[in-house]
């Protein structure tokens, strides 16, 4: 493997990959909001529950990430208490 691409790979299980992973997360907020709108104003049940199990898609990921942030500063604690 390249070392490119091996700190490629890197940079999404570091600090700033993590935060701009979860901004991206939640920008998709935004457009689940619009389709919830317009699905509430349409009166669609379907598009409703669709734009429900995406929001659910959305503050998983976001749980996910920010239990990997504090791991990583967990693991920051640890290290500097051995060094």
């Amino acid at each position: 493997m390249s070392g490119k691409l091996q700190k490629a790979k890197g940079f999404k299980k570091s600090r700033t990959g993590m935060y701009i992973s979860i901004a991206t997360s939640l920008f998709g907020v935004v457009g689940t909001v619009k389709r919830a709108k317009q699905a509430r104003a349409e009166g669609d049940t379907l598009q409703l529950v669709d734009v429900a199990v995406s929001a659910a898609g959305i503050v998983t990921g976001v749980a996910l990430l920010v239990r990997e942030l504090r791991r990583l500063d967990l693991e920051d604690v640890v290290d500097d208490v051995l060094d």
